[in-house]
C-alpha cells in the first residue's frame, strides 16, 4: 500500500447513523487507520493501540500481513506515513472492544 492510494472509498454507517466511517477497499480488503477504528468503535485510540498491540504479541496476527503504511497529507500540508490495518486486523479488535459500536460491527461482518 506505500503506492498511490487507487482503492475505492466506501462509506461505513453504523445503525441509528451515529456514526460515519471513510474505508478504504484495496487489494480485495478493508483498510482503516488507528484514529479510523478507534472511531468505529467508539473508543479512544490508546484502547485499540492496546488490543493491536496483544492482538500482534499473542501471535494470533503477524503484523506484517495486515499492516501497510500509505502516504497521507495532513491538514497542515505536510506528508506523513500513517499505518492502515486490514480488516482481519480490525475484526480482531472488534472481538476485543466492548462497546456497543464493536458489537454492531460484528453483526455488520
Amino acid at each position: 500500500m506505500s503506492e498511490p492510494t487507487t482503492g475505492e472509498i466506501l462509506l461505513y454507517t453504523a445503525p441509528g447513523g451515529n456514526v460515519q466511517v471513510n474505508c478504504l477497499f484495496q487489494g480485495e480488503t478493508l483498510w482503516l487507520s488507528l484514529n479510523q477504528i478507534a472511531e468505529l468503535f467508539g473508543k479512544d485510540k490508546s484502547t485499540i493501540s492496546r488490543h493491536l498491540k496483544n492482538i500482534f504479541d499473542s501471535g494470533e496476527l503477524d503484523k506484517s500481513a495486515v499492516v501497510a503504511k500509505n502516504a497521507t497529507t495532513a491538514a497542515d500540508g505536510k506528508t506523513y506515513q500513517v499505518e492502515y490495518y486490514n480488516l482481519d486486523a480490525i475484526i480482531s479488535v472488534g472481538y476485543r472492544v466492548n462497546s456497543t459500536r464493536a458489537t454492531q460491527f460484528r453483526i455488520w461482518s
